[in-house]
C-alpha cells in the first residue's frame, strides 16, 4: 500500500498514528486488568483474522502496532485489524 492510500484509510481510525511502514496507537484504560482484558479479546480477534499486531502491555496502557510482515509495510488488513481493535475498545462486539 502506497502512502497515499493509506493517508485515506487513516482517518477511518481516530488516535491511530501512521508511519511509513506501520500503524500505532495507544488506548488508556482505567485499569491494569481493563487493558488485559482488551488484549486478550484483540488476540482472540487476530487469531480468527489471522493478522496478528504486536502488542505492549503497560500499566494502564495498551500499546498497538499493525504492519504486514510478509510484504515489509502496511495492507488493507492492517486497516481492518484497526478499525475492529476500536470496536473491541469500544465495548462493541466485533
Amino acid at each position: 500500500m502506497s502512502r497515499a492510500e493509506a493517508e485515506k484509510y487513516i482517518p477511518e481510525i481516530p488516535g491511530w498514528i501512521l508511519y511509513d511502514d506501520h500503524i500505532e496507537k495507544e488506548y488508556k484504560f482505567s485499569s491494569y486488568l481493563d487493558g488485559l482484558e482488551f488484549t486478550y479479546r484483540l488476540g482472540k480477534t487476530a487469531e480468527e483474522q489471522d493478522h496478528h499486531p504486536d502488542i505492549l502491555i503497560r500499566w494502564k496502557r495498551v500499546k498497538v502496532t499493525l504492519t504486514t510482515h510478509a510484504i515489509k509495510g502496511l495492507s488493507a488488513n492492517d486497516f481492518i485489524m484497526a478499525a475492529k481493535a476500536e470496536k473491541i475498545f469500544s465495548g462493541k462486539d466485533v
